[in-house]
């Protein structure tokens, strides 16, 4: 079984900066991509900010320039770096991996995801 763990999130005034890790831990053989996505009450989850091991990012509009992706290819872990947060980036931010997993004598490619964390921007 895979697990992803965040930390991070809470309560900060606009213009701050906060930032979240997940860490990826289980049956892993090897991990294609981690990322962010976030959700508000009656919105689609979105994506936030993606990075691939071989190192391409992506982000999106509303967060770049702002936000940074990273990750610690040997921990299997990930961190986003938010600067000059705006109200408008509260949400519950979840961590989001593709990578290969073995179960039995298979190998799967599947997507998981951790809890959840939540992050409010106001004064």
């Amino acid at each position: 079984q895979v697990q992803l763990v965040e930390s991070g999130g809470g309560l900060v005034q606009p213009g701050g900066s906060l930032r979240l890790s997940c860490a990826a831990s289980g049956s892993i053989l090897s991990i294609n991509a981690m990322g962010w996505h976030r959700q508000v009450p009656a919105k689609e989850r979105e994506l936030v900010a993606v990075q691939t091991t071989g190192g391409n990012t992506d982000y999106a509009d509303s967060v770049k320039g702002r936000f940074t992706i990273s990750r610690d290819n040997a921990k299997n872990t990930v961190y986003l770096q938010m600067n000059n947060l705006k109200p408008e980036d509260t949400a519950v931010y979840y961590c989001h991996a593709k990578l290969f997993t073995k179960q039995g004598l298979s190998v799967l490619f599947r997507d998981y995801w951790g809890q959840g964390t939540q992050i409010t921007v106001s004064s």
